[in-house]
């Protein structure tokens, strides 16, 4: 009976988060609710989701005051330099256009928000795209490689649930696959020289002035007869009434007028993040204890009156709410889950379904699954419904649960790519391109990132084989 509970419960779970009839948080606390009290929880099931919220409370923490200085640092202009920086570098090159898109991408996907890294990246470089005549269909794709494959980070979202829902440390989990993102990131850059050669061999040379932007160049390289009035920081016009206004509405993005820019602080905001960093790597401190000292050192500094720290939160209040919403709102679903002896249940019943031959490789197993499973369905019904289940099968064959997580993960890049996730549908709209032009182009490049992430926690022991 727990076994078809269990199932039934993931099932209703991942049904009405895939067809959007209740919001993640809803969903993560009434399914487990309702299927509790019918397995016989009775009024245990608050001890069972107390215990829950506890184990999690540490991760709410880190998400919370993560967001918040990252936040910050962004707010204060602390990557404006290397937004102008990359500019510099890039002048009338394609090929180091695209390479640029791709660093710039990776070092602003340190937030965790994949939704402020693409804005970040198309109000930066979106008019230097149109002005050099380079598809914007590479930035897009460049874009979601760069952030997928950042996105393992602790405070990003899959490393936090894959954590959450197993009960272990998110710092467990990322910091022995930092060499696998490390060599993800590589290919990445690969890719973007690829590209960025494929578009200079299509543009024809690396010369180019105000009249290529006269000439009525199109984002195809040919001539479209559209104009674009751009120089790398003014607004952009399509000459296509319908798409009109969507690739320029964010192009102040990182306005070097905002209020909250602090100059005169830069290098101490620098010092700090890197700081921060280090003893992140490190391990010496746990991660919700360093982003809350971070945090608040980075408040007390850019912010010193009490109104500016709180105007300051206020900022980034919308992603704190429904991101540590959703992690208590877990807490309910791995409380019950445990709580009613449903994961054993479900465990023993795939212990007889899956052969003895390939129980010892569920680790690299999941790893692959994690690719399809978390494109077609949302980190929450991966995290929060499969992983749990397979984690516990894999016990028994001495796979340990942090070990699950890692290859859990390892599928980020492709699944940022998926239509499910707002952040993507985000960026293909700002560069102004169709998503099936997009995944023609990213799907296969985004599989072979995630793969590569999986050999190298395999080859390196962080993921076990056999």
């Amino acid at each position: 009976m727990l076994v078809i509970l269990g199932f039934l419960m993931v099932a209703a779970f991942m049904f009405l988060i895939l067809t959007k009839r209740a919001t993640p948080v809803v969903a993560l606390i009434l399914v487990p609710v309702i299927f509790g009290l019918f397995a016989g929880a009775g009024l245990g099931i608050g001890d069972m989701i107390t215990d829950g919220i506890k184990s999690l409370a540490p991760t709410a923490a880190l998400l919370f005051f993560a967001i918040i200085f990252f936040g910050i640092m962004i707010d204060v202009g602390l990557f404006d330099p290397l937004v102008r920086g990359i500019l510099r570098l890039v002048r009338n090159d394609p090929m180091k256009l695209v390479v640029g898109t791709a660093v710039l991408a990776m070092v602003v996907s340190l937030d965790g928000d994949g939704s402020t890294t693409f804005i970040i990246v198309t109000s930066a470089l979106l008019p230097l795209y149109l002005k050099l005549g380079v598809s914007p269909v590479i930035l897009t794709v460049v874009a979601g490689l760069a952030n997928g494959t950042m996105n393992i980070i602790p405070w990003g979202g899959p490393t936090v649930r894959a954590a959450s829902a197993l009960g272990i440390s998110p710092s467990d989990v990322f910091i022995p696959m930092v060499p696998s993102m490390i060599a993800g990131l590589i290919i990445v850059l690969l890719f973007s020289i690829h590209l960025g050669l494929m578009e200079r061999r299509r543009l024809g040379s690396l010369v180019y002035d105000t009249e290529l932007v006269g000439a009525g160049v199109g984002t195809d390289g040919t001539g479209t007869g559209k104009t674009r009035r751009s120089t790398g920081s003014a607004d952009i016009t399509t000459g296509d009434d319908e798409n009109d206004g969507k690739a320029g509405q964010f192009i102040d993005g990182l306005d070097p007028n905002r209020d909250t820019l602090r100059p005169k602080l830069l290098w101490f905001n620098a010092i700090l993040t890197v700081t921060l960093l280090v003893i992140l790597v490190m391990d010496i401190l746990p991660i919700p204890v360093l982003f809350m000292i971070a945090a608040s050192i980075a408040l007390t500094f850019n912010f010193p009156k009490v109104k500016e720290q709180g105007e300051a939160i206020a900022r980034h209040s919308a992603s704190i709410v429904s991101v540590v919403a959703m992690v208590l709102a877990a807490a309910v679903l791995t409380g019950v889950f445990s709580g009613t002896g449903m994961v054993e249940a479900m465990a023993e019943w795939l212990l007889g379904v899956i052969p003895d031959a390939m129980g010892p490789f569920l680790a690299v197993i999941t790893g692959i699954l994690s690719i399809p499973l978390t494109f077609f369905m949302t980190n929450d019904a991966f995290y929060f419904g499969i992983l749990p289940v397979l984690t516990e099968t894999a016990a028994q064959y001495g796979i340990e649960p942090v070990e699950m997580a890692r290859a859990s993960i390892t599928g980020q890049p492709v699944h940022l790519q998926s239509p499910l996730v707002p952040a993507i549908l985000l960026l293909v709209t700002l560069a102004g391109v169709s998503l099936a032009d997009h995944h023609r182009k990213v799907l296969w490049r985004a599989t072979v990132v995630s793969l590569t992430m999986l050999a190298v926690g395999v080859l390196l022991g962080q993921i076990p084989f056999g």
